[in-house]
């Protein structure tokens, strides 16, 4: 199992640098930032700087979406960024959701995303593509297409995923729901005529180390609370018994979200969230608990676990990582 983490990018960009330089010396492979370019800095120049910063971690958005920016914008940029990283730039994608709602906007459709991550491909390909019936090319790009990780939570997202994406983002930590989801990853695998064991999976969620459930509990709350936002686009799209109950039950009192303190421990918009929920979705507790968890994750075909690092105490969490967990999970 790789290990990867995700910054969001409201603290000082010199210590994002520092933190991906520690977790890339404590043996992550992987480093992702959330693009929400309204709420949060630009991620793209920060990315730059990472790159800079690092020499063998991969590097992506977690998540980018296809309705921001035009998919030139977007495959020009990782093409530069992966001329510049020498090929370790990778795509992370979905929808969008707090980057398109804090605008007034919903996230965009699967059949946009899809037709963004064909276009985006083959122009990080040197191919030549015919956009508004515009022959568009990038004669200078490496001809690397960086990796595409689709982020989805419903069937038809899943299967999304299964049919274009080299892997597959599951924004919680519940081995329940991650072999649900895999279930129509594999399905949309089998409709394209894709090895499924191809495909890499990620399981990202916030974690606490600590014996002290009741704390712990309180630096991740937020992160149920995010997920809701997607439970609630859902259950407007499915009929109730085509989604599990551990899935969608939760948001039942659910009141308003606001935006402006998206992924923001002890924010008021996680005040409907339980201990029973915040326990399945993310990893807490003493180590052990992360080993077992984290074990049982690899056991379903989890290949990368992806900390949302952001909940405080970065610099202990991935100390405490790379001292007690990596090397019994990971073998680092």
């Amino acid at each position: 199992m790789d290990f990867g983490i995700t910054i969001k990018p409201d603290i000082d960009i010199p210590r994002i640098v520092s933190l991906t330089q520690q977790a890339e010396s404590s043996g992550f492979s992987h480093a992702w930032i959330f693009d929400s370019h309204v709420i949060w800095k630009e991620p793209f120049p920060i990315l730059t700087l990472m790159a800079a910063s690092t020499q063998s971690m991969k590097l992506g958005t977690c998540v980018t979406n296809p309705a921001v920016r035009d998919v030139t914008v977007s495959a020009s940029l990782f093409a530069t960024l992966n001329l510049a990283s020498h090929g370790r730039m990778q795509l992370g994608i979905g929808r969008g959701d707090s980057s398109r709602r804090v605008l007034g906007k919903k996230p965009t459709t699967l059949e946009n995303l899809e037709s963004f991550v064909r276009t985006f491909r083959e122009l990080n390909a040197g191919k030549t593509v015919d956009i508004d019936d515009v022959p568009t090319s990038f004669p200078w790009a490496s001809g690397q297409m960086p990796p595409v990780w689709v982020a989805g939570y419903g069937p038809k997202a899943l299967r999304t995923a299964g049919r274009i994406g080299d892997g597959v983002i599951l924004q919680f930590a519940d081995p329940d729901l991650i072999d649900w989801c895999l279930g129509f990853v594999r399905e949309g695998a089998k409709e394209a005529n894709r090895d499924f064991s191809k495909i890499e999976v990620m399981a990202a969620a916030p974690v606490w180390a600590s014996d002290d459930l009741k704390t712990a509990r309180e630096h991740v709350r937020w992160f149920p609370a995010l997920v809701s936002n997607h439970i609630v686009d859902l259950i407007s799209k499915y009929k109730p018994e085509e989604l599990p109950e551990s899935l969608t039950s939760f948001v039942r009192n659910r009141g308003g979200y606001d935006y402006h303190h998206h992924c923001e421990v002890g924010s008021d918009n996680a005040d409907f969230v339980s201990d029973e929920v915040v326990d399945r979705f993310c990893l807490i507790g003493p180590v052990e608990a992360h080993r077992k968890k984290l074990e049982a994750l690899r056991k379903l075909g989890v290949t990368q676990f992806n900390i949302y690092l952001m909940c405080g105490e970065e610099e202990a969490t991935l100390d405490t990582y790379a001292r007690e967990i990596l090397p019994a999970v990971a073998g680092v």
